[in-house]
């Protein structure tokens, strides 16, 4: 049987990752639909070559072989791991991450198999995270700022947002692309998108409502941008529900922060946008 179980990250490395965790197939390969979320993603097969998920722009498949267990580590957008390229550069990209940290991947990989369990692993991964990366380091505080800006409820130009920030657009944009991959307006896409998962997840009924919800034009707009980002349609996404996605699996730790954004908002509209 196919597993997939997330969870929270420690509270140190909160800020800076969105989840983790643990998938396992069965006695047959599964094909993992990787969806657009505005972050990078660290994948570790146990025993196998841990690989980095560059920032996508659309949907990714990937067959995952029978009988493999992988650790993974979801990062916030704008927060990535220190690397040694821009994140433009990894766009849609899946490169081996010895190419980017050299001798220390193989390290990681090799301790990450030795462990006992694949939850003994996850705290190994985690734990080198924390020594190594600092938490901060290397992190725009700007592009930061605008992500948390750009996170859906409340409809924002981008051009507002650079203002918020004393920068010019083009600015902006150039930040954007080093720090998260994409550009300003994609990534307020990709996260309004997510939005909607988070909501459909949450059981919020009615993909109507949600749209209108979250300041898509309608449902077909909505449904316009389901096919872009995830190549089907929001029906074929939910298996015909709004309480799960079609692979069954639970996503409530990645999507907690996007509904604790929702529900600031909702109590305090301008005080949670802050801009």
């Amino acid at each position: 049987m196919e597993s997939y179980v997330e969870h929270a990250p420690v509270a140190a490395l909160a800020h800076v990752v969105r989840t983790v965790w643990i998938q396992r197939t069965g006695d047959v390969a599964y094909a993992q639909r990787h969806l657009p979320a505005g972050g990078v993603e660290l994948h570790f097969p146990i025993g196998g070559r841990p690989h980095l998920l560059g920032p996508l722009t659309g949907p990714q498949v990937e067959v995952i072989p029978a009988r493999t267990t992988v650790v993974g580590v979801r990062f916030l957008p704008g927060a990535p791991p220190p690397l040694p390229v821009a994140l433009d550069d990894l766009l849609d990209q899946r490169p081996g991450l010895a190419d980017l940290w050299g001798g220390t991947a193989d390290r990681l990989a090799e301790a990450m198999a030795g462990a006992r369990t694949p939850e003994r692993a996850l705290a190994l991964l985690q734990r080198h995270l924390l020594r190594e990366f600092h938490g901060d380091a290397g992190v725009d505080p700007l592009v930061r700022e605008a992500v948390r800006v750009l996170m859906p409820w409340s409809p924002v130009t981008v051009d507002a947002v650079a203002g918020h920030l004393a920068l010019s657009v083009s600015q902006l944009r150039r930040r954007c692309l080093r720090a998260v991959g994409l550009s300003p307006k994609v990534v307020q896409r990709t996260l309004r998108f997510q939005g909607f998962l988070a909501l459909a997840q949450s059981g919020a009924a009615g993909v109507a409502g949600l749209a209108a919800d979250l300041g898509y034009a309608d449902q077909a707009h909505l449904s316009r941008e389901c096919l872009r980002l995830t190549g089907l349609t929001p029906r074929d996404l939910l298996g015909g529900e709004v309480d799960r996605c079609c692979c069954g699996h639970d996503h409530t730790a990645s999507y907690e922060p996007f509904l604790r954004g929702r529900a600031r908002f909702v109590q305090d509209p301008a005080g949670a946008r802050g801009i």
